[in-house]
């Protein structure tokens, strides 16, 4: 049975959700930040995951990438599944700017995260909606 992780489910808003994943928007105002979470129960590991699951992930992170590139004019895409804090196996897409709080650091461990007001909120998952031909 799949169960998002309490930290996850607490910094994050969802996006939309399928039967085989969940994409989140993390609420920091700093970045724009989204998660993709493999909806398999007990997994950590980007290899532990079946051919087609990885396959469409895959997909899924190339897509948001150039999703948010576009979106939110980012300057760099930063991609990874560290889960060193969090175990479940969830993939974090950031849009970065050069003139972004953590530039040219990774963004984990810089400051305090900054909560999204809601309009905010709905204009960032309406543009990756929008993106991904979702609306």
């Amino acid at each position: 049975m799949f169960t998002l992780h309490p930290t996850l489910e607490r910094d994050s808003l969802p996006i939309v959700e399928d039967d085989d994943l969940v994409l989140r928007l993390i609420n920091d105002a700093r970045y724009p930040w989204v998660i993709i979470v493999p909806k398999v129960p007990d997994i950590r590991e980007l290899h532990e995951l079946s051919e087609p699951m990885f396959d469409k992930i895959m997909a899924l992170v190339r897509h948001v990438g150039g999703v948010m590139t576009t979106a939110f004019a980012a300057d760099k895409i930063n991609t990874a599944a560290i889960g060193n804090m969090v175990p479940q196996l969830h993939i974090h897409i950031v849009a970065r700017r050069e003139d972004d709080a953590a530039w040219p650091a990774p963004v984990w461990g810089v400051g305090e995260m900054q909560p999204l007001e809601q309009g905010e909120v709905t204009r960032r998952v309406s543009c990756i909606r929008d993106g991904l031909g979702l609306s």
